[in-house]
C-alpha cells in the first residue's frame, strides 16, 4: 500500500471509529440512567407529575440531560467545577452529563454528529453550531417560543426589557430555536485607535486628532527614530491586510468583517461607496511614502504579532485594537489608547454597537431528541437571573466574586501567574451559554480599571459617543445560505485583490467604474437583496 493509500485509509478508519463512539455516547440521549426514577413513566410529551412548572426543584426526582458545548483549544472541562452549577444541580435535582469538545477537532465530529442525527439533549455555546448549521438542520431542534412562554420567565422578563434578545433569537420561519445571550461589563465600542505614546513624547508630538495629523505623526515615527535604536526599523502601521478599522476616519465600521453597513436605516455595501475610495486613496498615499508596512498584504498573523512583540525594542507606531495589553507583549506600557481619528468630513466614527458588544445567540439549543424539553427549559431559564449570569461570565461567587455587603460585586484577583482572562474561562462558561444582565444591575459590579474587562469599559469612554449603528447579527434563510457562498467567495475576493492592488500600486481613480461594474456582473444585486431582505425580516420582529 502506498502512503497517500494508507493516510486515506487511516482518516477512513478513524472517522468510522469517532462515529461509533459518538453513537454510542450519545446513544438515549435525555434517558439519563435506566435506573433514574425521575424518567419513570415519562414519555417525553409534555408535563409529568415529576416536573415541577415553579419553584424548586424542577424535578422531584433526579433527571438527567446530556450538554454538548465546545471549548478553544485546551482549555478543558474546568468550568465544571464552578460552584454556581454544582449548587445548581442540587437545588434543581437535574443532573448534566457534561461533554465538553474541543475546538482542536471539533469540525470532524460536529459533521459526523450532524450526518447522523444523533444529537444529545442540550447543545451550550454560540461557536458550538453555526447559524446555517442549525437552519440547515431544523428538524434536530426544537421551536422554543411556547417552552419560553410557558416555563421561562426570567428570560420573558429579559426579553420586555431589552427587545434586541428577541430579535437576534428570532429565525426566518418566525420562531426561536435557540436562546440568547447579553454579556455583563461589554463596551460599546470594538477596537479603537493606540499609539505608541512614549514614541510621541520622545519626538514632542502631539496626539493625532485628525487624519493629517495622523500622516504627519506617521512620518515622523518613520524618518526620526523614535525608539532610539539607531536603525531605520519603525513601521509606523502594521496588521494583517488593510484592516476595515483603519478607514474608520472615512466612515467605514465594520465589525462583521461583512463589508456592510447601516446609513439612512438602509443597508450598503460600503466597498462601492465613495467614503470607502477616499480611504483607499489615503491609504495609498502613506503606503507610497513608506508608512504603511510593505508586507501589509503578505504577512499572517503570526507575523505581524511578531513585529508587534519584536524582541528588541518597540517597532510598531499606530494600530486600531481591543486594548494593548494583550498585543504588544512587553511593550505594552509604551501604548495608549486614543479617540477617533477625524475624517475629511471633520466627524469621527468607532466600530461598535450603541446596545453594547454583548449580544449573541444560539448559546443554548433544545434538541428534538430531548425526552424532558420542559425540564431543560426550566434549567436554561435559572440561567437568566443577574446574579447566575455573572457567575457564569467571570465564576462563582465566593471563588471569583466578592459579593459585598453595600450590593455591590467586586471581582478578586486571580491565582499569581495567571492572566485575568484565563482565570475566568476555567472558572465559569465566559463567552458561552445563556446569560442576562440587566443595565441597571451593571452599576452594582466593580471592576479593575487597570486591567481585563474593566480596562477596556475605561477605554470604551474614549469612543463610545461615535459608535455607529452596525449592521446587525441578521440570519438568513436555508435558501439564503445555499446561495451567499458562492456569492461573497467570488465578490469579497475581488474587493481584496483590488483593495491590495489600489493600496500598493494605485490607480483607483481610473479603474473604479470597471470595479464598480464587475461587482455588478458577478452578482452585487442578487447578494444585497438577501442582505437586505434578512435586515429587514430583523427589523421587523417585535
Amino acid at each position: 500500500m502506498n502512503k497517500k493509500a494508507g493516510r486515506r485509509s487511516s482518516r477512513k478508519w478513524m472517522s468510522v471509529m469517532l462515529a461509533a463512539t459518538l453513537a454510542l455516547g450519545l446513544a438515549g440521549c435525555g434517558s439519563g440512567d435506566s435506573a433514574n426514577p425521575g424518567n419513570t413513566g415519562n414519555t417525553g410529551q409534555g408535563e409529568t407529575e415529576n416536573f415541577n412548572k415553579e419553584g424548586l426543584p424542577i424535578v422531584t426526582e433526579p433527571v438527567t440531560l446530556k450538554v454538548l458545548t465546545m471549548r478553544w483549544g485546551n482549555m478543558g472541562d474546568t468550568f465544571t467545577q464552578n460552584q454556581w452549577l454544582k449548587d445548581l444541580e442540587a437545588n434543581t435535582n437535574v443532573k448534566i452529563e457534561w461533554q465538553v469538545v474541543s475546538s482542536n477537532d471539533w469540525s470532524e465530529q460536529k459533521s459526523i454528529m450532524l450526518a447522523s442525527g444523533t444529537l444529545p439533549d442540550i447543545i451550550l455555546g454560540n461557536q458550538t453550531f453555526s447559524d446555517s448549521d442549525i437552519v440547515n438542520n431544523l428538524s434536530y431542534f426544537r421551536p422554543l417560543d411556547d417552552y419560553i412562554e410557558q416555563y421561562m420567565p426570567n428570560l420573558k422578563a429579559a426579553m420586555a426589557e431589552t427587545p434586541e434578545l428577541k430579535k437576534i433569537s428570532t429565525f426566518p420561519d418566525g420562531k426561536i430555536y435557540s436562546l440568547p445571550t447579553r454579556l455583563p461589563a461589554r463596551p460599546k465600542t470594538k477596537n479603537q485607535p493606540v499609539i505608541n505614546k512614549a514614541w510621541l513624547d520622545k519626538l514632542g508630538l502631539a496626539i493625532p486628532d485628525t487624519t493629517d495629523d495622523l500622516y504627519n505623526v506617521l512620518k515622523a515615527f518613520k524618518e526620526q527614530d523614535p525608539n532610539g535604536n539607531g536603525k531605520p526599523d519603525e513601521i509606523p502601521y502594521t496588521e494583517t491586510g488593510l484592516a476595515p478599522d483603519f478607514l474608520n476616519p472615512f466612515g467605514i465600521t465594520d465589525i462583521n468583517a461583512n463589508s456592510m453597513l447601516i446609513r439612512d436605516g438602509q443597508p450598503v455595501f460600503y466597498p462601492v461607496s465613495e467614503e470607502y475610495k477616499e480611504g483607499l486613496k489615503y491609504a495609498s498615499k502613506l503606503y507610497a511614502e513608506g508608512l504603511i508596512d510593505k508586507e501589509l498584504f503578505t504577512q499572517d498573523a503570526t507575523m505581524t504579532s511578531a513585529k508587534q512583540q519584536n524582541a528588541d525594542a518597540a517597532i510598531v507606531g499606530f494600530s486600531n485594537q481591543w486594548t494593548p495589553d494583550a498585543v504588544f507583549g512587553k511593550w505594552s506600557d509604551q501604548y495608549e489608547m486614543i479617540p477617533p481619528i477625524a475624517g475629511p468630513d471633520g466627524k469621527r466614527y468607532n466600530p461598535g454597537n450603541p446596545n453594547g458588544m454583548s449580544f449573541n445567540r444560539n448559546e443554548m439549543l433544545i434538541t428534538s431528541s430531548c425526552k424532558f424539553p420542559e425540564v431543560a427549559a426550566r434549567w436554561a431559564d435559572q440561567f437568566y437571573t443577574n446574579e447566575a449570569s455573572i457567575q457564569n461570565f467571570w465564576g462563582a461567587i465566593g471563588t471569583v466574586i466578592e459579593k459585598n455587603d453595600d450590593g455591590t460585586y467586586t471581582l478578586m484577583d486571580p491565582p499569581e501567574g495567571t492572566s485575568a482572562d484565563a482565570w475566568y474561562w476555567e472558572q465559569s462558561l465566559r463567552d458561552f451559554g445563556p446569560k442576562y444582565v440587566s443595565p441597571s444591575f451593571e452599576e452594582k459590579i466593580v471592576l479593575n480599571k487597570e486591567a481585563g474587562d474593566g480596562l477596556k469599559l475605561e477605554i470604551d469612554k474614549l469612543g463610545s459617543e461615535y459608535v455607529t449603528d452596525p449592521f446587525p447579527n441578521v440570519m438568513y434563510t436555508a435558501e439564503e445560505f445555499q446561495e451567499l457562498p458562492t456569492l461573497t467567495t467570488d465578490i469579497d475576493s475581488y474587493v481584496a485583490a483590488m483593495r491590495a492592488q489600489w493600496v500598493t500600486k494605485g490607480g483607483i481613480e481610473e479603474g473604479w467604474d470597471a470595479y464598480v461594474k464587475k461587482l455588478n456582473d458577478m452578482g452585487l444585486d442578487k447578494l444585497m437583496k438577501i442582505r437586505t431582505d434578512a435586515y429587514n425580516r430583523y427589523m421587523s420582529v417585535d
